[in-house]
């Protein structure tokens, strides 16, 4: 389903001529809850780079939505993946920046870097696997989730749509109900077809 038809099926099953950017913000509500919901393999990305030598702090691409794995790679091509850990953690257990060494961990440091410890020691080149916020269907015409699991993404827009019309809680509880199907089935493709050892 691109973003025409979406905007059609939402007005004719309320009934209701909405506006462009009323159509637009129940479209983006939903997909952000769907995207904070479910972990999708298709929405991945790989990025790769060197870290600076006495620089604790890697700025992350500003798409990211979540983080699946962080790995150092040494002159060898020996991987290690960094350990997650709170800010408090890393600032506590590397308090002096000027101590350098392989990075064992990582943190969100802010809204745009993480920090890692210790302090990089030499220039590791960096993979970063990462889920990430696609383009909206409001602004690329379609996507991912609406081509492949329109269902999910219908019935979270007509969620959106009806609390603003103010609907009756029970046609709310009926959407809410075929919205949350929608999602049980979107995370099982993504849990275990998508993401299963064919092995």
């Amino acid at each position: 389903m691109n973003y025409t038809e979406l905007k059609t099926n939402v007005q004719d099953i309320c009934e209701t001529s909405f506006t462009d950017d009323q159509l637009a913000m129940f479209t983006q509500q939903a997909e952000q809850k769907i995207y904070n919901t479910v972990q999708i393999p298709a929405l991945r990305r790989n990025q790769t780079g060197v870290v600076a030598i006495g620089n604790r702090y890697l700025v992350f691409p500003t798409d990211l939505l979540y983080v699946f794995s962080l790995a150092v790679i040494s002159s060898s091509g020996e991987y290690t993946y960094l350990l997650n850990k709170d800010t408090n953690f890393m600032l506590e257990a590397y308090p002096n920046p000027a101590t350098t060494g392989a990075p064992v961990h990582y943190g969100f440091f802010d809204d745009t870097a993480f920090i890692m410890g210790p302090t990089p020691d030499a220039a590791y080149s960096i993979e970063l696997h990462y889920g990430y916020y696609p383009a909206s269907i409001v602004t690329a015409g379609t996507t991912w989730l609406g081509e492949e699991f329109d269902s999910a993404l219908l019935n979270g827009a007509l969620i959106e749509a009806i609390r603003f019309q103010k609907g009756e809680p029970d046609v709310v509880e009926m959407y809410e109900k075929l919205y949350v199907q929608a999602l049980t089935l979107l995370k099982s493709l993504s849990d275990s077809k998508m993401r299963a050892d064919t092995y």
